[in-house]
């Protein structure tokens, strides 16, 4: 196995945080201001009706939700865009040239859209604890899960970004794929919720185990046992990242 050149692998990934940093005002205000308005319009408006959910107040329990609807939206479009946009301005070849190995190409674009989805996902975890008052049960292993799950997305959006030759194939992947998941996953409501033949298709839901995993590591509820949220978060993990490293060795879609 060729070893990883850690200065090349650096000066990646400080291009790819620095890439988002840089926009903050794209890649990471708009996550707080929609958690904001979810908060407002569903929250405070719903609980009327629907006043708590497990003995958890209803604003309560759907804030685990929006928080990793922002991290893992925000990890997968990180690593997406910037792969995509390499590739339509011609810059990757490049980057192929340099002396860097397929899997420290890799490793930066995921480590960079990852630092996103944790930064986002921890500032909406900031912004409920100040809004609402929200008890974060678990802050280390929540911190832990939102790390294993943007780094996930970050690698599942590296590979949609190789595999994608256009903007409107990556949108379109995104906008019937990960969107619909993300709100069918339990954000707004708990699956005990649904008929029987509904909660059969939510656990085939990758979303929901995530939503699960940090909804436990919160509040300390969950709908499913949390140790297979963190099972699939990992299995996830290893399935991205392996298919965007060997997606990048083959130069399928990329050596073009």
């Amino acid at each position: 196995m060729t070893p990883v050149r850690w200065i090349g692998l650096w000066t990646l990934i400080h291009r790819e945080v620095g890439r988002f940093f840089t926009v903050y005002r794209q890649t990471v205000l708009p996550g707080l201001i929609s958690t904001t308005l979810y908060i407002l319009v569903f929250g405070f408006t719903l609980e009327r009706r629907i006043s708590e959910i497990d003995g958890v107040p209803y604003t309560l329990f759907i804030l685990p939700g929006l928080i990793m609807m922002n991290t893992l939206t925000n990890a997968s479009s990180n690593s997406s865009s910037s792969m995509m946009q390499m590739k339509l301005m011609q810059q990757l070849p490049d980057l192929l040239q340099a002396p860097l190995s397929s899997l420290d190409i890799s490793l930066a674009f995921i480590i960079g859209g990852a630092v996103r989805g944790l930064v986002n996902g921890i500032l909406v975890m900031i912004l409920g604890v100040l809004l609402i008052g929200m008890p974060v049960a678990h802050p280390l292993l929540t911190i832990v899960f939102i790390l294993i799950v943007s780094w996930a997305f970050s690698a599942m959006g590296l590979y949609l970004g190789q595999v994608s030759d256009t903007w409107d194939q990556l949108a379109m992947m995104q906008n019937f794929f990960l969107t619909p998941l993300s709100f069918l996953g339990g954000i707004f409501y708990s699956i005990s919720m649904l008929p029987r033949w509904a909660q059969t298709i939510s656990f085939v839901n990758p979303i929901y185990y995530m939503i699960n995993g940090l909804r436990f590591t919160i509040l300390g509820v969950s709908d499913s046992p949390p140790w297979i949220s963190f099972i699939m978060a990992l299995f996830m993990t290893g399935l991205f990242t392996a298919l965007a490293v060997l997606t990048m060795l083959s130069g399928k879609k990329i050596k073009q």
